[in-house]
C-alpha cells in the first residue's frame, strides 16, 4: 500500500526559502515510493510560535486529526518546534492518530522499529526536562517564601512605640524616636485600639 505523506517546511525569515528543504524531501519520497498528498509551508515564522501563529502547521495538524495522511515528513526537528517538549507533544499527537514522522536531518522514521525506539528515548528525556523545570520552580517558590514578609519587630521596640503613643506622641515623631517605620507604628497603634475596643 502506498504511503500518503504530507511535507512540512518552515523558515524563520521572509528572506529565506523552503525550496531546499522541499527538494530533499521530494527526493526521499521518490526513493521510498511515498505519495505526496499535501504540502504545508510556513514562511517567516519562528518555530517557538504556537500552533495558532503558524497557519500551515495548524492545517497540517488538522489533516493529521482527520487521518488524511499516513506520515509527516519534515527536514529537521527544529522545523516543527524549538524544544524537546514541543517535539514529544507533536509525536504523541500524531502517534495517537496512527501517523508516522520522518525527520530527514535526524534520520528519524517512526515507521521503523529503531525510529519508534528513538521516540521512546525522546519521551524519557522530555519527562526528565519537565521534572527539572518543576523542581526549579518549587525551589524558586521555597526561596521566595522564605524571603516573603517582614521580620517581626523587636519586642522592646514595640513596647517603646506603645509607651510613646500612650503619652500622646504623634505617629511620625514616635517612628523617629523608636527608629522604626511609620507603617509599623500605624500597625501597633491600630492593634492597641482594637485591644481597647475589645476590652
Amino acid at each position: 500500500m502506498t504511503k500518503r505523506v504530507a511535507l512540512y517546511t518552515r523558515v524563520s525569515q521572509d528572506s529565506q526559502t523552503t525550496e531546499n528543504q522541499r527538494r530533499e524531501l521530494l527526493a526521499v519520497a521518490e526513493r521510498n515510493g511515498w505519495e505526496i498528498v499535501a504540502e504545508f509551508s510556513d514562511h517567516g515564522i519562528s518555530g517557538s510560535k504556537g500552533r495558532d501563529k503558524r497557519p500551515s502547521y495548524n492545517a497540517l495538524m488538522k489533516a493529521v486529526a482527520r487521518r488524511e495522511i499516513d506520515q509527516v515528513a519534515t527536514w529537521a526537528v527544529d522545523r516543527l518546534g524549538r524544544s524537546l517538549q514541543d517535539l514529544v507533544a507533536f509525536l504523541t499527537e500524531v502517534n495517537a492518530k496512527g501517523v508516522d514522522l520522518y525527520l530527514h536531518q535526524q534520520a528519524l522514521d517512526t515507521s521503523t522499529p529503531s525510529g519508534r525506539a528513538m521516540f521512546g528515548m525522546l519521551s524519557v528525556f522530555a519527562d526528565f526536562e519537565r521534572e527539572l523545570i518543576r523542581s526549579r520552580i518549587k525551589a524558586g517558590l521555597a526561596r521566595s517564601t522564605k524571603r516573603a514578609g517582614r521580620p517581626p519587630l523587636d519586642p522592646l521596640k514595640v513596647k517603646k512605640v506603645e509607651k510613646l503613643l500612650r503619652s500622646g506622641v504623634s505617629i511620625d515623631a514616635t517612628a523617629k524616636k523608636a527608629r522604626v517605620g511609620v507603617g509599623s507604628v500605624c500597625r501597633i497603634k491600630a492593634r492597641m485600639q482594637n485591644l481597647q475596643e475589645a476590652a
